[in-house]
């Protein structure tokens, strides 16, 4: 097997863990009529995860470090097929709770991995690309993992999505056995070191653009599935295609958020990408139940969400490029953590407003991101030799 179709496996890979997470956006509403709990305590199942994902996987990476990158993946693979299988099998929200947490923790150490190993893996010149490939896996969860995942839940029951992702979990993992080679583990890096990056202001700063522009859409996402069924009134039968025409539109804008980003400028694009986030949030309010005006709207929303990401991943790097990678992984923390306090937040506005407002709050959010950035912008106006400040040492 030539290291293209081995980048393509951990893609695979990629896709089954973005499809475990975000999964449960599309199911939230069903989750919650079997479970016998409301929506926004159903939503917590996403705060529990992303937590877990986001403390969990910089603590264990850090004590596996020296481990055999293909052993380390195989077992944590395990233990996230593991998970899926518990998911599948126990009873009560308070098991499937735990099941999520041992689910999270297996999936972070599986992603980071699996980035690794495709770095390691591919030809001289051609990392990036790999990297990029493992990546689009969980683009392509949101395009086809979660759409497909409703669908399952309608014709088998929404526990069905968990064992399916379980049984292609062990067929990866057999593939991963007999084709991924040996690879040594690298020299680990104290998490402290890791933080003293958030010493510097402008990394600060950056992060919160993160925190917030990613909490804001999470807050309404986490309950996109019952916000369409109940506010909008969207049919049950279109929810599908819905989810669907979503997933393109994020792929669309990763791709025209990249290409902005080296055209325009990283805070032109990240601007521009978080004034449409938060005027697709305000209109998704008054569409009514015209299913056509829905439908433009969530493209625009998707669209101009997830143009921030590659935008903002270069923003981070350009800001420390002699700690790039350990930029990255603070960023998936933060991204990881945003996505819980978006899904707690989006509870308690559940809760004690409607549900009609979770737009409102989530664009809230992403306001308080555009201010950021520009606050941003303008320290690196001033300051343009950021980038030769000290490395961590």
């Amino acid at each position: 097997m030539g290291s293209t179709w081995k980048v393509y496996v951990l893609a695979l890979i990629s896709f089954l863990v973005g499809t475990s997470e975000y999964i449960i956006s599309g199911i939230l509403d069903r989750i919650a009529v079997t479970l016998g709990t409301s929506v926004a305590a159903a939503g917590q199942l996403i705060t529990v995860f992303s937590l877990a994902y986001a403390i969990g996987t910089p603590i264990l990476m850090a004590a596996t470090a020296k481990m055999d990158r293909r052993k380390l993946l195989l077992y944590s693979l395990g233990l996230f097929i593991a998970a899926n299988l518990l998911s599948f099998v126990l009873p009560g929200f308070e098991l499937f709770i735990a099941a999520r947490i041992i689910m999270a923790l297996g999936a972070g150490m599986v992603v980071v991995t699996a980035l690794s190993i495709a770095a390691k893996i591919a030809p001289p010149g051609k990392q990036a690309g790999a990297i990029a490939s493992v990546t689009m896996g969980f683009t392509a969860s949101l395009i086809i993992g979660v759409p497909l995942g409703r669908m399952i839940s309608t014709a088998l029951g929404w526990k069905a999505v968990f064992l399916a992702i379980a049984l292609v979990g062990v067929l990866a993992m057999v593939v991963i056995a007999l084709s991924i080679p040996r690879i040594k583990g690298d020299e680990p890096i104290p998490l402290m070191k890791q933080f003293a990056l958030l010493k510097r202001p402008q990394v600060a700063i950056a992060l919160g653009i993160t925190f917030f522009w990613l909490g804001g859409y999470s807050l309404a996402y986490t309950y996109i599935s019952p916000f369409l069924l109940e506010v909008t009134h969207l049919n049950d039968s279109l929810l599908s295609a819905a989810l669907l025409v979503f997933g393109i539109a994020s792929l669309i804008g990763s791709k025209v958020g990249g290409y902005s980003a080296d055209k325009r400028g990283v805070m032109f694009t990240l601007a521009t990408g978080m004034l449409l986030h938060i005027i697709s949030l305000i209109l998704l309010s008054f569409a009514g139940h015209s299913v056509v005006a829905v439908f433009a709207i969530l493209i625009l929303w998707s669209f101009a969400a997830w143009s921030s990401g590659p935008t903002q991943q270069y923003n981070l790097i350009s800001l420390a490029p002699e700690s790039s990678g350990v930029m990255l992984s603070l960023n998936q923390s933060t991204m990881q953590l945003a996505m819980a306090v978006g899904a707690a937040v989006g509870g308690l506005v559940i809760g004690h407003v409607s549900l009609a407002s979770i737009t409102w709050f989530g664009a809230a959010g992403v306001i308080i991101a555009v201010i950021a950035t520009f606050v941003l912008s303008g320290m690196t106006s001033r300051q343009p030799a950021i980038q030769k400040a000290d490395p961590i040492h």
